[in-house]
């Protein structure tokens, strides 16, 4: 899968829920205990599983164990939103990133579509809306994927989310996030198409309920106002977790989503 999971966002913890196994007998001491390292055979290397890429291991482990996942996508026109995001930078000021307005989509649908912007807690078979959006957003470093959080998203404006977007990427890549910048997230964005790809099927980043994906943007035939054209073409796709909406909602997230990337002023209404 595309850089999916790996830690959350801020404010509560990121497994609000989780419990802390108890050792109760030197069998589960024995069997909960690290493994010495067995001896490569010829031909073979081992790595260890150890440090970022050993703590996202287990996420997204966990992810496929306890989520329920499905995923539905859509292709989009993306040419309006990149003309919007032309017109932006062009007026002077701080440049706007196309993840910020992205980012700004996302909260405008999660504000209409609230069940995605939850956790689910499996211990009390409830699950948990959160009336605020901290935004994570999967980022490849040299030291492996993180999934670093920007707070509070839904009450940011495209220029505050270019700059604190910035300001983590920088930041995973300097080795200097926090764990305050690191969990608590409520959903994830995943531009995996930074890595040249469509598509992808990313796994949740537990404990989440959804993401939102994007590929590519390229040039490709489409049927614009009846005539075929060649226009800027984007695939969206939503993993989300089906105990926490079923597929209605989870579309109509994702078609409200393609319906503001392919025309931006959709957001006015959200201003």
């Amino acid at each position: 899968a595309a850089p999916a999971g790996a830690a959350g966002a801020a404010a509560p913890t990121a497994e609000p829920h989780a419990r802390v196994p108890q050792v109760t007998s030197p069998s589960l001491a024995q069997a909960t205990a690290p493994r010495p390292s067995a001896t490569a055979a010829p031909g073979e290397t081992r790595i260890p599983l150890k440090g970022v890429r050993g703590a996202v291991a287990e996420k997204l482990a966990r992810s496929r164990r306890e989520i329920p996942d499905a995923t539905c996508w859509v292709d989009a026109d993306a040419t309006e939103l990149m003309r919007a995001r032309t017109a932006m930078n062009a007026a002077g000021g701080p440049k706007i990133s196309l993840l910020a307005l992205l980012a700004r989509i996302c909260t405008a649908a999660l504000a209409r579509f609230p069940e995605l912007n939850a956790t689910v807690d499996a211990e009390a078979r409830e699950v948990v809306r959160f009336d605020h959006v901290h935004l994570g957003f999967a980022a490849q470093t040299d030291r492996g994927l993180v999934v670093p959080v920007v707070r509070d998203a839904h009450a940011r404006d495209a220029e505050s989310l270019t700059a604190e977007f910035a300001r983590l990427t920088e930041a995973g890549r300097a080795g200097t996030l926090t764990p305050a910048d690191l969990t608590g997230g409520t959903f994830t964005l995943n531009n995996y198409g930074v890595f040249g790809v469509d598509g992808s099927t990313p796994i949740i980043n537990h404990p989440e309920a959804a993401m939102l994906g994007v590929g590519r943007i390229v040039p490709k035939p489409w049927v614009h106002e009846g005539e075929l054209a060649v226009r800027q073409v984007v695939q969206l796709s939503l993993t989300f977790d089906h105990r926490v909406c079923d597929g209605g909602v989870a579309g109509g997230f994702l078609r409200y989503v393609a319906d503001c990337v392919e025309q931006p002023a959709v957001l006015l209404r959200t201003l």
